[in-house]
């Protein structure tokens, strides 16, 4: 396996990240040269134990990537380091060309566009479908504003074209807590959508799904690939095999295989750690 690193894609001639104020770099995110998102020799251990071990991987701007692995691989501790969570002991998390993730907060990572999805979902129970997809704006949210702000016909639009987007046009007004779990995870990921994030992080989205739900979802993460950058860590192999076009596996917190699932799923490693006979 060929392993990139960033400086391959960076241009000597590029400006400084630290010249540009932090708003600026956001909105300027570079991603000329493919990948939007560089994690480079991250290792975190706890209590001796390494979760990641130089883990090295790339995610090109608009893809669907799969990550796999058996439990312990270091899947949840690496959305962990991309979204601030966990700091590393060693290696590097950048954003485009420009955004060193690891100088930045949580909060500070949603804004710059990474948005995670954890495996249950958050949302607000007993506002509808509507006023969720409202509170989640990428907007001001101090009081005052909330209290008195009124939608514009734009945001009105953009609540509307995801409402679309995640099938829950015609549960709009349906208070979110009697949704069924599904409706709820695309609820939760609509939410997210709201904040325009470049990149999305889904973690078991399909976990508690009726076949149904889960051909839906299937359907909703392939269409939001290439407009976003979409990585899904999931351990049903049946849903990964239906939007799977890039696999990584993890073992023991670093890559063993990459490549189509038709590749992966055949590779004698990739069987015996993890997929077995």
């Amino acid at each position: 396996m060929v392993v990139r690193r960033r400086q391959e894609f960076i241009r000597r001639d590029r400006v400084f990240g630290f010249l540009v104020p932090a708003s600026e770099r956001f909105l300027r995110l570079d991603t000329t040269h493919g990948p939007i998102l560089y994690l480079e020799d991250l290792t975190v251990s706890f209590d001796g134990f390494k979760a990641l071990n130089g883990l090295s991987l790339y995610i090109d701007e608009g893809e669907l990537r799969c990550i796999i692995g058996p439990n312990g691989a270091g899947k949840t501790t690496m959305m962990d380091v991309i979204t601030g969570k966990t700091r590393p002991d060693e290696g590097e998390v950048t954003f485009g060309q420009q955004i060193d993730l690891l100088d930045l907060n949580e909060p500070e990572i949603a804004m710059a566009g990474i948005g995670r999805k954890f495996q249950r979902p958050t949302v607000f129970e007993h506002h509808t479908v509507f006023h969720n997809l409202e509170l989640a704006m990428h907007t001001n949210k101090a009081v005052w504003h909330t209290l008195v702000a009124t939608l514009s016909g734009e945001e009105r639009d953009r609540i509307l074209e995801v409402l679309l987007t995640v099938g829950l046009e015609g549960h709009r007004d349906r208070r979110a807590g009697l949704l069924s779990h599904g409706q709820k995870q695309w609820l939760e990921i609509g939410m997210l959508l709201m904040q325009n994030p470049r990149v999305l992080l889904v973690d078991e989205p399909v976990a508690g799904m009726t076949p149904q739900e889960t051909e839906r979802t299937a359907e909703l993460l392939t269409g939001l690939a290439g407009k976003h950058s979409v990585v899904v860590v999931e351990h049903d192999m049946d849903f990964v095999r239906s939007i799977a076009r890039k696999v990584t596996v993890l073992h023991e917190g670093s890559v063993l295989a990459e490549g189509s699932m038709d590749h992966v799923q055949n590779d004698p490693r990739v069987i015996e750690v993890y997929l077995g006979d």
